[in-house]
């Protein structure tokens, strides 16, 4: 198995079912790069599954990014609602076809 990010309690978890947990504690320059590798992982499960458990790992994962890049939410928030008020958001469920130049 190679090595991947999980969550706090997983080698408790494993303990406790009679098998070994060997696990360290990253740096935090390889936990960014980590738990960039598991909101790719965790994305394409909620591809394949569309359920709610899967976006709530998503969604758990990216509150995990923006502490592990000392990401303010608030701020974030701010920058997603301007990007919304300028660019609007997918509410209207809109597929660009093509750009023709004229």
């Amino acid at each position: 198995m190679k090595k991947k990010l999980v969550r706090d309690l997983i080698p408790e978890i494993i303990d406790r079912s009679g098998r070994t947990s060997i696990y360290y504690c990253a740096t935090d320059e390889e936990y960014r790069n980590l738990v960039k590798m598991k909101l790719l992982e965790e994305v394409n499960e909620f591809l394949e599954a569309e359920s709610m458990e899967e976006l709530a790992d998503v969604l758990e994962v990216i509150d995990a990014i923006h502490v592990a890049y000392q990401f303010d939410i608030e701020h974030v928030q701010q920058v997603k609602e301007t990007k919304k008020v300028e660019r609007g958001g997918f509410k209207g469920k809109i597929v660009l076809e093509r750009i023709d130049n004229n």
